[in-house]
């Protein structure tokens, strides 16, 4: 069997080996030539996996080591009895972390207290509920915003989207569609901007094109929080030399997600060939719990992980995917033990 990989994808050679022959490509190289004689091709976000890729190959099953899916043509892998599998969620607490980070260097900053302020999250699913969670934890009132599970689950607690945008934060974490009732491309724009004022402190960290950058960059806000951008990667440059932060789409890229991001597929790449995993993938990412010894949340989470290094580093947005692909390590705080319980 031979199997085609994204060489981003944490791990690869100890994971996916067991199954054949494989061939680590950068996400932007893979193409028609590369997988015409494979069978499974294993992709991040750079790839797009569509006909124009996959016509006339042998692939049989396409895995998504990332949550988002705006670069998979699901439908048409249906149509051709191709199986695909991503791994939903698996950068869910990574990308909460950043967010919490996020406000808690900025409450200092600008001088604020987070319990006095309102959290508007549109996107309530495995990002969303897990980032609601944390806020409630730290006595943040907040505004949950998701038409499609409102429309399933009924949840009295919901609010409309107009009422989310006018929270003192707001932060999204929808996936990125185009069609359909409740797409998200561009849900934030021109009609619904003005609910947002030079007091709001607006975070994407879902996918590019859920705001409109060129609206966006026309209004004033208290500050920007940017992980996720249209045209990656030649990011809106007005919109980075305006922000709080300015990072290249890593808000997940901790090292258990990318870990759970491949262990997910490998999963079901041995369900799909009736295969027992090799429990000793597990060990992969240690166990092993690290004591700060600081005095103030901010400093915590700072020492744990500085983000703000990570917008330092593009800078020169030449950089973009360079660091993306050389991500420095970074963990979860569940590695960490600190004087005070974290979030």
């Amino acid at each position: 069997m031979k199997l085609v990989i994204d060489d981003a994808c944490f791990a690869y050679e100890s994971i996916f080996s067991e199954f054949g022959e494989v061939r680590a490509i950068p996400g932007r190289d893979i193409n028609k030539k590369s997988i015409k004689d494979a069978d499974v091709l294993i992709v991040r976000s750079r790839t797009k996996v569509d006909k124009e890729l996959l016509d006339g190959s042998s692939i049989k099953f396409v895995g998504s080591t990332v949550a988002g899916l705006d670069h998979i043509d699901q439908r048409y892998l249906k149509e051709n009895n191709v199986a695909f599998f991503s791994a939903q969620g698996c950068n869910s607490m990574a990308v909460a972390e950043f967010v919490i980070c996020a406000c808690v260097n900025l409450a200092e900053d600008f001088n604020f207290k987070l319990k006095n302020k309102t959290l508007g999250i549109i996107g309530v699913g495995n990002v969303g509920s897990r980032l609601a969670k944390k806020a409630e934890n730290m006595g943040i009132r907040t505004f949950l915003n998701d038409p499609p599970r409102q429309e399933r689950e009924n949840l009295p607690h919901f609010v409309d989207l107009n009422t989310a945008l006018n929270a003192d934060i707001v932060t999204f974490h929808t996936p990125l569609t185009k069609n359909g009732k409740h797409k998200t491309y561009h849900l934030l724009n021109e009609n619904n901007f003005s609910c947002i004022n030079d007091k709001t402190i607006l975070f994407n960290a879902a996918r590019g094109g859920v705001i409109d950058e060129n609206i966006w960059q026309k209004n004033k806000t208290l500050a920007n929080v940017i992980d996720c951008w249209e045209n990656e990667p030649k990011i809106n440059s007005v919109l980075q030399n305006s922000a709080y932060w300015a990072t290249p789409h890593i808000a997940g890229h901790s090292i258990d997600a990318k870990f759970m991001g491949s262990y997910m597929i490998y999963e079901k790449l041995c369900s799909f060939l009736n295969k027992d995993p090799d429990k000793s993938v597990n060990s992969l990412v240690s166990t092993k719990t690290m004591v700060i010894n600081k005095n103030s949340l901010k400093e915590v989470l700072n020492t744990i992980y500085p983000f703000s290094q990570d917008s330092y580093a593009i800078k020169d947005i030449n950089n973009f995917e360079d660091y993306r692909r050389n991500y420095p390590e970074r963990y979860q705080w569940q590695h960490y033990k600190a004087n005070f319980k974290l979030p």
